[in-house]
């Protein structure tokens, strides 16, 4: 199974056909591409999916604001034609352009003159993102590579880091939610909070509707399993699990997750179970 990954319609490296014949190749059964405040890559392969032995299941990982912090919530078998879904994918496409026209103030300002339209033609027809801004520095020989970029100019505490433009934790979910999705906090470790903090972080998101946590995200350690696992527990939250995969790396995660339910915690694709034949699951 794998429902966290990621195609060219955001910041992944594979195109959503090339991504869906990777993870038919690997015999992975459910599946979903979860692409950053789009569900383009979902749409463009959501027929050619009836045809293969697995189950896509609609897909999108939203970004959004909680006591100042910038988390990541994972939909999972929305509607993607609900009107609540159309107005967060526009809210989201429109928060991210705004975002781009300021990083690219503050590259200029750094002089790097032209970052937008630069980002803009990396992107194409890709969700604009601070990748695009990174391969544009790159092209015109501003950084020797794309690690250089976010180390000096994108990553986190640096100038293009601008989070700013996020709809609120409890609006996101809502979405999700009312469109009938199964709403989900990506990789809840990531986000370095402290265990009181995450867990008023899981305490709104269920006020807002939301159900699950990752309990499995990319490479992790067995510890770090653990802890999700009480959280869980503790939380009265169901599991997902995803590779979170972006593209072909040797210290990245591989696509697809092999996984063991945990005894007495309900997993999300307990939703989507059901005879081996293919089937398209955006209900």
């Amino acid at each position: 199974m794998d429902f966290h990954t990621h195609s060219t319609a955001s910041d992944g490296e594979l195109s959503p056909a090339d991504l869906l014949a990777r993870a038919v190749a690997r015999n992975i059964r459910y599946f979903a591409i979860t692409d950053h405040d789009t569900v383009e890559g979902y749409l463009a392969v959501r027929d050619a999916a009836l045809g293969e032995d697995l189950t896509l299941v609609s897909g999108v990982e939203f970004s959004c604001r909680w006591s100042g912090v910038t988390v990541h919530i994972v939909g999972l078998g929305m509607d993607v034609a609900h009107p609540a879904m159309r107005e967060g994918l526009a809210r989201l496409a429109t928060a991210r352009h705004e975002r781009g026209a300021k990083i690219a103030r503050r590259l200029d300002k750094l002089g790097f003159p032209g970052a937008l339209d630069g980002a803009v033609a990396e992107a194409g027809d890709s969700q604009l993102g601070r990748p695009h801004f990174a391969a544009w520095m790159l092209a015109q020989g501003h950084v020797a590579t794309v690690g250089e970029a976010f180390d000096k100019y994108l990553g986190q505490g640096k100038p293009g880091d601008v989070k700013a433009f996020w709809p609120e934790l409890a609006e996101v979910t809502g979405w999700i939610v009312a469109a009938g999705g199964v709403a989900i906090v990506a990789h809840p470790l990531k986000y370095k909070l402290t265990a009181s903090k995450l867990r008023r972080l899981v305490a709104d998101f269920r006020a807002a509707g939301g159900t699950a946590l990752e309990l499995v995200n990319g490479r992790q350690t067995p510890d770090q399993t653990a802890q999700l696992r009480r959280l869980a527990r503790e939380c009265c939250l169901a599991v997902s699990a995803g590779s979170d995969y972006h593209r072909d790396s040797t210290f990245g995660p591989q696509l697809g997750v092999e996984f063991r339910a945990p005894e007495g915690l309900p997993c999300v694709w307990e939703r989507w179970q059901g005879p081996a034949t293919s089937r398209e699951a955006a209900l």
